[in-house]
């Protein structure tokens, strides 16, 4: 299961993710975020609550950045040990700021 809740302040929108993106959730949240971009210079993907991502949700995120390499900038802030660990394994974290 996947929450997902955002934030829009100005051209800045947060978006908090709680659970987990897998094959199952992935598609939702790529919905979520592609509706969501216009207009949107800083992207901030908070995923203090996020407890798994698959490599569909690691999709997702690489989709978001380069949409959002365009148009601004993506940060990935309060991700978990596990999932760094998972951004590390895949090289994500070469690729994603992450604060």
């Amino acid at each position: 299961m996947l929450n997902i809740t955002k934030k829009a302040e100005g051209s800045k929108l947060t978006v908090f993710l709680e659970g987990r993106i897998d094959t199952t959730t992935a598609p939702s949240l790529d919905d979520e975020l592609n509706a969501s971009l216009d207009g949107v210079e800083e992207l901030v993907m908070d995923l203090e609550k996020l407890d798994y991502i698959s490599s569909a949700g690691l999709r997702v995120l690489l989709s978001a950045q380069k949409t959002m390499n365009k148009q601004g900038k993506m940060i990935v802030k309060n991700a978990s040990e596990e999932v760094m660990e998972i951004f590390e394994v895949t090289g994500f974290s070469d690729i994603l700021t992450i604060e």
